[in-house]
C-alpha cells in the first residue's frame, strides 16, 4: 500500500499555482522552494486554490499513514467494532484493526492517530481559506460571503467527524489557529465543541444556495440543514442511559421537516443500488445531499477512494487484493424476512443464513432457501450471487481465511467493472461516498416521531424507505430472475411493530441498520442511542462461538463509546510539562 505522509500545510497542497525566480541581489532572502509566500496567497485565485484545498481533505487522506486510517467512510471505525462486521482477511494482517475490533484501544494505535491528523488537516485547511481570503482585496463581496459560507460548512464538517470519533475534542478556528505559531494548537479540550460546530453550520446554512448548478461536491443550503440536523441526532439521546432529550429532537426534526417539505429530494424512481454505483448518472442523484467526489487518474494509483484500498475481496476477486471488512453473519441474518415481508426485529439471530463456510467453490452449494430482504445482496457479497459486473461470486476463493472471518465480501462500496480504476490499480474509481442523503432524513425524522409519540408518522416514514427496497425493478438478478428468495413489503397499519413507542422505536433502528449496511455508520449509531454496551456485548458473546478471537472481547460502558485521544497528540500539546489536552475517560 502507499503511504502519503503529507505532514504540509493547506498553502502547499493548492494546485494551479506557479510562480518562478530569477537571479537577483536578495538570493538569502528568496522563498524556499516548495513552499508559498504568504503574499501569493492573498488574492482571489490564491484564495481560491485554498478552498479547493479544504476540499480536498475530505477524501479523508492523512497527513500520515495509510490511506485508510483517515477514510470518511470510517469503516475501520464505525463497523469493524460494531456488529456489521468483522476486520477481515486473516489473523496475522494489520492487528492494530483487530485491537479496534475487539475493544483493545491503545492510546498509542496509529490508526486512531492517523484518523485524528486527517480531520485536523481538514480544519486546518479550513482556517486558512477564511485566514486569506481576511487579507485578499480583489475578492467581490458576494462571492467572500459564499467561500465564507462554504469553508465554514467544511469546518463544521471536519469538527464533527472528530466530535463523533473522540467526543471531547479541540475546536480550532481562523483567529486562534496559525501555521507559524505551534503554540496555536494547544488549545484545551474541556469545553464541549457541540455550540461551535453548529454555529459554524448555521452560518454556512444561512449564505448558502438551494443548489449548486455546476459545482457538485458542493454544499447547499439544505446540505447544511441536513448536517444541523445530524448535530442534533447525535444529542438526542443520552449516550449513557439512551433517554430521549426532546429539545434537541425537536431541534432535529425542525431541520428534517424542512428537507422534506422542500420537495427536492426523493427516494421514488433510484433504485437502492443507485446510491452506490459510479455510473455518471447515479452520483450526485435527487437522493444525494452531501457526497465525497472521488476522481481517478492515469498515474498508478492515481486518486480515487484510496480510503477503501484493503476492502475488496481477496485473490482472484475484483482488484486481486486484500480481503479486509467482511460483512458479519449477524448482519447477513438481519436481513431475514417473514412471510409477510417483514424483519425479524427480535429473532433474526436464532439461526443462520445458510453460507458456504468450510465449502470449497469448485464444491456443490445450496443456497439460503428463506426469504431476505433484497438489500442484503447489494451490501453483501455472497456465494452464487452476481457481484455487480464482475461475474458471480464463486464463495472460498475471494475469501483470504473463512475461518476466521467469515465467508462474505463487502460490496456495497464496490464500483462496476467497467468504472474502476484507469490506472495499474483497479481498486481506484470514480465512486462518490454518499454521505448524506434522503434516506438518512426519513429515517432520522422518524425516530424523531417516535420520540414525540407520533407512531403513525414514524410507520409512514420507515414505509417510504421499504417500499423503495420492495422495487423488483432494484433486484439482484441473474438471467432477469431474482437471484434469491427476495420479499420484503411495507409495515401494515395496526402493524405491532408500531403499537407502542418502544417497539416503534425498535422497528425505526433496525431499519437503520438494513438502509445503511456497511456505510461505516452503525458503531456510531449504537453509541448515540446509548445501547452500544447492551448490544456489542451481547453480540460478540455469540460470535465467540464462530469467531474465537473475539474470546475476552468486551465493550465496557463509559470508556468505549469513543476513541482515545491520540497519546502522541496529548504529547505535542503540552504547555511547560502539562498536559493541555485531556484523556477521555478509561484511557491511560
Amino acid at each position: 500500500m502507499r503511504n502519503s505522509n503529507r505532514w504540509i500545510t493547506a498553502a502547499l497542497l493548492v494546485p494551479g499555482l506557479l510562480f518562478t525566480q530569477a537571479c537577483g541581489d536578495k538570493f538569502l532572502e528568496r522563498v524556499p522552494k516548495g513552499q508559498y509566500a504568504s503574499s501569493v496567497l492573498q488574492n482571489a485565485s490564491g484564495v481560491e486554490g485554498l478552498l479547493v484545498g479544504a476540499y480536498g481533505a475530505l477524501d479523508g487522506v492523512p497527513v500520515q499513514g495509510p490511506e485508510w486510517h483517515g477514510s470518511m467512510h470510517a469503516w475501520v471505525f464505525g463497523d469493524i467494532p460494531s456488529d456489521d462486521a468483522y476486520k477481515g482477511t486473516d489473523a496475522g494482517d494489520q492487528p492494530e484493526q483487530t485491537f479496534i475490533e475487539t475493544y483493545q484501544w491503545l492510546t498509542t494505535n496509529s490508526h486512531v492517530r492517523g484518523k485524528w491528523g486527517a480531520l485536523y488537516n481538514g480544519v486546518a485547511r479550513t482556517n486558512q481559506v477564511l485566514q486569506f481570503l481576511a487579507k485578499a482585496t480583489d475578492v467581490p463581496d458576494d462571492r467572500v460571503a459564499q467561500i465564507t459560507a462554504e469553508a465554514r460548512f467544511l469546518r463544521g464538517f471536519y469538527h464533527f467527524e472528530a466530535k463523533k470519533m473522540w467526543n471531547n475534542v479541540p475546536y480550532y478556528d481562523e483567529v486562534t489557529y496559525s501555521t507559524t505559531e505551534p503554540a496555536s494548537v494547544k488549545i484545551s479540550n474541556t469545553e464541549d465543541a457541540w455550540p461551535l460546530i453548529i454555529k459554524d453550520f448555521e452560518e454556512a446554512m444561512r449564505v448558502l444556495p438551494a443548489t449548486q448548478p455546476g459545482f457538485a461536491g458542493r454544499p447547499t443550503k439544505y446540505a447544511a440543514m441536513g448536517m444541523l440536523a445530524k448535530c442534533y441526532m447525535f444529542q438526542a439521546f443520552d449516550v449513557k442511559t439512551g433517554a430521549a432529550r426532546l429539545e434537541n429532537i425537536n431541534k432535529a426534526k425542525g431541520y428534517l421537516d424542512q428537507i422534506i417539505a422542500s420537495g427536492r429530494y426523493t427516494l421514488s424512481g433510484v433504485k437502492y443500488h443507485d446510491n452506490w454505483s459510479a455510473d455518471p448518472g447515479n452520483r450526485n442523484n435527487k437522493e444525494s445531499i452531501f457526497e465525497i467526489q472521488y476522481s481517478v487518474t492515469a498515474a498508478a494509483d492515481g486518486g480515487g477512494n484510496a480510503g477503501l484500498d484493503l476492502a475488496w475481496p481477496y485473490n482472484s476477486g475484483p482488484g486481486g487484493c486484500c480481503g479486509f471488512y467482511q460483512p458479519s453473519q449477524n448482519l447477513v441474518n438481519a436481513h431475514k424476512t417473514d412471510e409477510n415481508g417483514l424483519p425479524l426485529i427480535d429473532t433474526f439471530n436464532n439461526t443462520d443464513v445458510t453460507s458456504d463456510e468450510g465449502v470449497n467453490s469448485k464444491d456443490a452449494f445450496t443456497p439460503h432457501a428463506g426469504t431476505l430482504d433484497p438489500r442484503l445482496d447489494w451490501s453483501v457479497g455472497r456465494r452464487g450471487i452476481p457481484y455487480l459486473d464482475w461475474g458471480t461470486h464463486p464463495g472460498r476463493d475471494w475469501i483470504r481465511d473463512q475461518a476466521y472471518a467469515g465467508p462474505y465480501s463487502p460490496k456495497k462500496h464496490i464500483p462496476e467493472k467497467r468504472n474502476s480504476g484507469v490506472s495499474s490499480n483497479l481498486k481506484r474509481s470514480g465512486n462518490n461516498y454518499r454521505y448524506l442523503r434522503y434516506a438518512h432524513v426519513l429515517l432520522w425524522a422518524a425516530e424523531c416521531e417516535v420520540e414525540l409519540g407520533n407512531l403513525e408518522k414514524a410507520r409512514e416514514y420507515v414505509n417510504q424507505v421499504r417500499n423503495r427496497a420492495a422495487d423488483p425493478a432494484g433486484f439482484v438478478t441473474i438471467d432477469g430472475r431474482p437471484a434469491a428468495n427476495y420479499l420484503v413489503r411495507e409495515y401494515p397499519a395496526g402493524a405491532p411493530q408500531f403499537a407502542d413507542a418502544g417497539q416503534a422505536r425498535k422497528a425505526v433502528r433496525f431499519e437503520h441498520r438494513l438502509e445503511f449496511a456497511m456505510e461505516g455508520t452503525r458503531f456510531f449509531d449504537l453509541v448515540r442511542w446509548g445501547i452500544a454496551a447492551e448490544t456489542l456485548n451481547a453480540y460478540v458473546t455469540k460470535e465467540q462461538q464462530r469467531r474465537t478471537y473475539l474470546n475476552g472481547a468486551q465493550f465496557i460502558k463509559g470508556q468505549h463509546e469513543y476513541y482515545p485521544i491520540p497519546l502522541q497528540e496529548i504529547v505535542n500539546t503540552k504547555v511547560n510539562g502539562a498536559d493541555v489536552l485531556q484523556q477521555n475517560p478509561g484511557y491511560n
